[in-house]
């Protein structure tokens, strides 16, 4: 099996298919490689696509100590694939801790980045909202040790943005709930309490996210009600950044609506790769509403 090996000497596995300019594919909590197949098969006509497991999610390894994983690490981990593949830079596409992974990668290591695509990215990040969701990330973890991943995986799955895509597409969502099931419960619940429930809340980032200039593409479903006003400040504070909402869509959109997601994520990057993507004109930020002032 391949393995990227990181400075705090964790083995990262992952997967490529393809040839052309790379694009790394980062997961989102529920998921893992297999969640990106959809994504590996069409990308990888076009490009060099590598998809790979966060720490915590076999066969990649799962460190013991909580204090192994955090949003930094995580941002951290796609470098260090980077680095193992031999490329200078690359696009890369992220959804939900993946997508949160994406953007920290990009304030941590924009120029190593072609582009950034931010999916379903938003969870915990309103400040009201804040201490909710840290205190959800306690009952996972502790839920996840003490009853195991097909408990878990039972309750999960059927989350208010993830019943969407049960819905739409009953077999599919059998199959993400059982590649769920299959996770480490020591890795996820380590995954809970050190990275989700640890990261910054998007709205203590404004003043970095203004600096990125990478070409972004920020993509949600519309009723990925956590990602809503999330997405409209990284719309607002990226000077580069476009939104994307798909309609009537839940939070795994890549695998929910994956020919509308390669659509989107397709045409973002085949621009991106004309030189074509715009910074934003700063004739369309005003305190006017028309541009007639009385």
């Amino acid at each position: 099996m391949p393995y990227a090996t990181t400075d705090d000497g964790v083995r990262l596995y992952y997967e490529e298919t393809g040839k052309g300019r790379p694009l790394i594919l980062v997961h989102e909590f529920a998921g893992d490689v297999r969640s990106f197949e959809p994504q590996l098969r069409h990308f990888g006509k076009r490009y060099r696509v590598i998809a790979f497991n966060a720490r915590g999610f076999p066969p990649s390894d799962v460190p013991e100590s909580t204090g192994s994983y955090s949003q930094a690490r995580a941002a951290d981990d796609i470098l260090s694939v980077l680095d193992h593949i031999g490329e200078k830079k690359a696009h890369i596409q992220g959804l939900s801790m993946g997508g949160f992974a994406t953007l920290h990668f990009g304030l941590r290591h924009h120029d190593r980045a072609l582009s950034l695509c931010i999916g379903g990215c938003g969870y915990g990040a309103e400040l009201e909202t804040r201490e909710t969701f840290r205190t959800e990330a306690d009952t996972i973890a502790d839920f996840i040790r003490s009853s195991g991943m097909q408990a878990f995986s039972e309750r999960y799955a059927y989350g208010p943005t993830r019943v969407q895509f049960e819905n739409k597409d009953p077999r599919g969502f059998a199959e993400f709930k059982q590649m769920l099931s299959e996770h480490s419960a020591a890795g996820s619940a380590n995954t809970q309490s050190g990275v989700q429930k640890e990261r910054p809340s998007l709205y203590t980032l404004v003043e970095e996210m203004k600096k990125i200039t990478v070409p972004t593409l920020v993509i949600s479903g519309d009723e990925d009600w956590p990602c809503l006003l999330p997405g409209i400040l990284m719309k607002q504070s990226i000077p580069s950044a476009a939104l994307s909402l798909i309609p009537n869509a839940g939070h795994a959109i890549n695998i929910e609506e994956p020919d509308e997601y390669n659509r989107i994520v397709g045409e973002f990057l085949s621009q991106v790769d004309s030189g074509r993507w715009p910074m934003r004109d700063p004739r369309a930020i005003s305190k006017s509403i028309t541009g007639m002032k009385p």
